[in-house]
């Protein structure tokens, strides 16, 4: 494929993934490729500078429609005008003060929040109890009718927002008869910036209270919840599967079985002294081979400016130890009994050889799918190539379903 930033690979894959979601309507790709050639590749400063350019103008576009009483123009605009906002902050978070990050945030939850009061029916904004205060979340049915249906409960992973679901399968599967509701957790979205909650890996006592509320719903199938994780999504949603039985099948999209693996392969030890040195107290040595590392490795230097944020680590080191407590192991994927679908990405850079491990540990009824770089599908959950990825999901999810 041809490379717009060749020199920065996590600009590459975040661009594919930003003029990916076109297909349901948070990109234009005019749009994004002229945006695209005002970036200077490596610099993100200029990244934030013309994303956020970008976002202001079809904001602006979504203004004007508006008051000149054309609804869907202007409700197109503000998801697109969405989807660049939070494309514009992500290379920042290794400074979480940085007041670009919370205009950026704000102005992107904002323009959603008033394109989800335009659809017909309306992305139905909830409120979901969780230990003291709430999460947030948005409902979505096929219709109005109210009638009882199949639900898809989805949440995203380790960088993305509730709000990115509608574009990463949310619009996929109400537009195929489902009721969705995309909500985040700890670690995501506002829940990390808002309440300062960051990640836990029990995630299973995140989504009991989402079920909790969800079966409120009189338009909710109870014997018919799928719960679809996103990238590291891909462990969570299984995981919470495990431990609660409400939930009938799995999307891991994609899937992924130990966090930890990633930690030690960054780390040039023997695993048993990396695993030892990375969850120890202190370790000044490795604290500054780490730093080095980082310096020559832009993917792994980004994941923990973002990761120590997220899952409230002092030091690159500190972070890649809490990795340690997020995995599938100790018989904890054997548990989970209900059908999954595994999806796994040839070129995917950040969970190489995850989707089989977790597929091997899987007990029951399972299908492991892999998706191509000849298809144009072989990035880390299919980015660029969602219409593919939610032919393959929602079919699988049809057939277990019986809604074929």
């Amino acid at each position: 494929m041809v490379k717009f930033f060749p020199r920065t690979p996590t600009f590459e894959f975040e661009f594919l993934r930003t003029i990916g979601h076109a297909r349901y309507g948070g990109a234009d790709i005019g749009e994004c490729l002229a945006t695209a050639g005002r970036i200077i590749d490596g610099d993100f400063v200029s990244w934030y500078d013309e994303w956020n350019r970008t976002a202001d103008r079809v904001r602006e576009q979504a203004d004007l429609s508006l008051s000149s009483g054309h609804t869907v123009s202007g409700r197109d605009a503000l998801m697109r005008a969405s989807n660049y906002y939070r494309s514009a902050d992500f290379f920042l978070h290794g400074d979480r003060s940085d007041p670009r990050i919370t205009r950026a945030r704000e102005a992107s939850v904002t323009c959603y929040r008033r394109a989800a009061g335009l659809f017909d029916p309306p992305l139905e904004r909830v409120r979901i109890p969780f230990e003291g205060t709430t999460l947030p979340g948005y409902f979505y049915a096929p219709d109005s009718s109210g009638r009882s249906r199949p639900t898809v409960v989805m949440h995203n992973g380790f960088d993305g927002t509730g709000d990115e679901c509608y574009f990463m399968g949310g619009r996929a599967a109400q537009e195929r008869g489902y009721n969705v509701l995309a909500f985040e957790g700890p670690g995501q979205g506002e829940v990390l910036h808002k309440q300062g909650l960051p990640f836990r890996p029990d995630w299973e006592n995140v989504v009991g209270p989402v079920l909790d509320h969800l079966l409120q719903r009189p338009e909710v199938d109870a014997e018919r919840i799928a719960l679809l994780g996103i990238s590291m999504g891909g462990v969570l949603a299984p995981r919470a599967a495990a431990f609660d039985q409400r939930v009938r099948a799995v999307i891991a999209f994609d899937g992924v079985y130990d966090m930890f693996d990633f930690a030690l392969g960054l780390v040039p030890l023997p695993p048993e002294e990396a695993t030892r040195r990375l969850l120890a107290d202190e370790d000044e040595e490795l604290d500054t081979l780490l730093r080095t590392i980082l310096a020559e490795h832009s993917v792994a230097r980004w994941s923990t400016d973002h990761g120590m944020w997220a899952m409230d680590a002092s030091t690159p080191r500190t972070f890649l130890g809490k990795l340690h407590d997020y995995h599938l192991r100790d018989g904890i994927a054997e548990r989970v009994t209900c059908p999954v679908l595994v999806m796994k990405s040839e070129d995917d850079f950040a969970f190489d050889g995850q989707p089989e491990a977790l597929y091997d540990h899987l007990p029951g009824v399972k299908v492991l799918v892999e998706f191509t770089d000849e298809e144009g599908a072989g990035a880390h959950c299919q980015v660029g190539a969602m219409n593919l990825a939610a032919a393959r999901m929602f079919d699988w999810l049809d057939d277990v379903f019986g809604m074929s």
